[in-house]
C-alpha cells in the first residue's frame, strides 16, 4: 500500500532507515493541485472547560470581566454567565479542523467575525470549506477557506476566512496569469 500523507517527510536522514518508512501521522503533503474547490471538512466536537478557558485568559493576559469575573457575569454582565474569549474560541475552532501540511503556510484571515457568545460548557465543532484557489507567487499559489464554528447543535458562533499560500506540485501551472511585479 502507498503512503498518502506524510510522503515529503517520510525518508529523513536523521533515523533509523526503518523508522524512516513509516508515514508521519498527522503531516499531510497535498500541493495546491490538490486542495479542490468546495471540498468540506468536519471536526469531532469538543467542550470547552472551564479550567482552559481560564489558562487562555491567564496565557495572553485577558482578565475582561466577561470571562474572568462569575460575580460580575451574573449580576452586571449581559449573558447572565461567563463568556469564553472570542480568541481562544478562534484558536480551538481552527484548531480542531488545522492540517500539519508540509507545503502550506498561513497567509492571514480575513473577515473574522464572532457571531453568538460561546460559553463555559459549551460544546464547538467546526466545518472548513475550500472556497477558491489562485496562482501567485511563482512557488506558491494562494487557498483560501471558510472555518464556520458552530456550538451544540449548529449555532453558527464564529465565521473567518483563512487564507494559505502552498507549494506547486509541479512548478507555477502554465495557465496561471503572469507574475506581478
Amino acid at each position: 500500500m502507498t503512503a498518502t500523507v506524510g510522503v515529503s517527510s517520510t525518508y529523513p536522514k536523521t533515523m533509523p532507515a526503518d523508522h524512516a518508512e513509516i508515514p508521519v501521522w498527522n503531516a499531510e503533503n497535498w500541493f495546491y493541485e490538490d486542495f479542490e474547490v468546495g471540498h468540506r471538512i468536519r471536526s469531532l466536537r469538543r467542550t470547552i472547560s472551564e479550567g482552559e478557558s481560564q489558562q487562555f485568559n491567564a496565557l495572553v493576559l485577558d482578565m475582561h470581566p466577561y470571562v474572568s469575573d462569575q460575580i460580575f457575569a451574573e449580576t452586571e454582565g449581559l449573558f447572565g454567565k461567563r463568556l469564553v474569549a472570542g480568541a481562544f474560541v478562534f484558536s480551538a475552532g481552527l484548531g480542531l479542523v488545522a492540517t500539519n501540511c508540509v507545503n502550506a503556510f498561513s497567509y492571514g484571515y480575513d473577515k473574522l467575525r464572532f457571531i453568538k457568545p460561546t460559553f463555559i460548557g459549551d460544546t464547538i465543532y467546526t466545518i472548513r470549506t475550500n472556497l477558491d484557489k489562485q496562482p501567485k507567487y511563482a512557488e506558491l499559489g494562494l487557498i483560501r477557506s471558510s472555518y464556520e464554528v458552530f456550538k451544540g447543535e449548529g449555532e453558527l458562533v464564529l465565521y473567518c476566512e483563512h487564507i494559505q499560500t502552498v507549494r506547486y506540485k509541479n512548478g507555477r501551472p502554465s495557465d496561471a496569469p503572469p507574475l506581478k511585479a
